[in-house]
């Protein structure tokens, strides 16, 4: 393996602060991303014990209006796709606070989420979708399977790039999936992640970024065929990969060809584009910390919107703290009056941006620009300008 971009010793994402911690020991990992000449699956170097990230976290996928919207047409699509039956069987892993199952609960399917984080499968269990709190793989597939049958649905949504021991995941799928079951998985595409510079989106959590190529690979290791492939806009660009057993219908379709096409004519087989965008980060961290500074030269008051993981990714790399943002803003009450990790700007409510009316807000939730700008339109026509970082920061109105 070949590494091509050095974050640094960074904190977990979203390993947020209390105030009384924050002159405490803050445990520090390094995060170093590499790329695999033999299956050309870029990864991180250093694995986090899982039991360290997802057993208490703060999450959650309701937050977003977005993310409710788009699991709302994900659910009608792999419905009228391919359930036919109330005793269908749909099994999230990965499943958080329950907000995908419960679109699929309105198709009168049996739904399971397993979900590693207490805190958050106590808060689906709550909202009535029926979670497991437990990893997934092998031995609580089997659980599964034993107690509910096998499932003509596995899901994953931005859950497969945290997983370390993928053999296990697979493993897991064959033993809880249907013979003519479909395990569908979104992820993000490795291609936007390099058109669009959003290294943000790197943080330990997220331990393999992805192209068709070694998912095709992947799979077919294992018994399963990607049989269709789908680029979706959410969460900056992302594909949604399809698979099912080797001999199961459909035959593969046009689509998986057509990304394989595209990812070979960009040589993401080869080490020369990711080590250009290893250098294309740093110049763009360079660029938006002048321009912050710029501005607090001139004495404007500048906040953050959004505490997301990537975010905590962006303020460490580029070293901003409480020099360059007075605080930050989230619609989370998890993360409301806590302090980001590494840099220990405080989180507050959004409310406050009215309050206070800073002079300018780095949206830090970027893949959320534009439903931030719609709700955030009366900061916006009281004179308050949105920066966005990536992948050239600007200045919008």
């Amino acid at each position: 393996m070949r590494k091509f971009l050095a974050i640094g010793p960074t904190p977990l994402a979203n390993a947020f602060l209390r105030k009384d911690q924050l002159n405490g020991a803050e445990a520090s990992y390094p995060l170093d991303v590499y790329f695999c000449e033999t299956c050309a699956l870029v990864q991180l170097g250093y694995v986090v014990p899982p039991e360290i990230m997802f057993r208490d976290y703060i999450y959650v996928s309701s937050t977003s209006d977005t993310i409710p919207r788009y699991f709302g047409e994900y659910a009608d699509e792999v419905a009228a796709r391919f359930l036919k039956s109330p005793d269908d069987l749909v099994v999230e892993m990965g499943s958080n606070d329950g907000c995908l199952l419960k679109q699929f609960q309105k198709h009168k399917v049996r739904t399971l989420g397993v979900e590693p984080a207490a805190n958050i499968a106590r808060i689906a269990t709550e909202n009535g979708v029926e979670t497991l709190n437990d990893f997934f793989c092998e031995r609580s597939a089997k659980l599964v399977r034993e107690k509910n049958g096998k499932a003509k649905i596995i899901l994953g949504n931005n859950v497969l790039a945290h997983i370390g021991n993928l053999e296990d995941l697979l493993k897991g799928l064959d033993a809880l999936l249907a013979p003519d079951g479909k395990a569908i998985f979104d992820v993000p595409y490795l291609v936007n992640l390099l058109d669009n510079l959003e290294f943000d989106t790197i943080y330990h959590e997220h331990l393999s970024y992805f192209s068709v190529h070694p998912l095709d690979f992947l799979f077919r290791k294992y018994g399963f065929k990607v049989f269709d492939v789908k680029r979706v806009s959410i969460h900056g660009g992302s594909i949604r990969v399809y698979a099912n057993r080797a001999d199961a219908e459909p035959a593969v379709q046009t689509s998986v060809q057509d990304l394989l096409a595209l990812e070979a004519e960009r040589h993401l087989d080869r080490f020369e584009p990711y080590a250009e965008f290893g250098s294309r980060v740093s110049a763009l961290g360079e660029e938006l910390v002048q321009m912050l500074r710029e501005l607090k030269s001139r004495g404007k008051r500048i906040a953050g919107y959004g505490a997301p993981a990537k975010g905590n990714t962006l303020l460490n790399y580029c070293k901003i703290g409480t020099d360059m943002l007075d605080y930050i803003v989230d619609k989370s009450p998890l993360k409301q009056n806590l302090y980001t990790p590494g840099t220990h700007i405080p989180v507050h409510g959004v409310e406050k941006l009215l309050q206070d009316r800073p002079d300018y807000v780095l949206i830090l939730a970027w893949n959320f620009a534009e439903e931030i700008m719609r709700q955030q339109r009366l900061y916006g026509e009281q004179g308050g300008k949105f920066i966005l970082p990536l992948p050239t920061p600007k200045v919008v109105q």
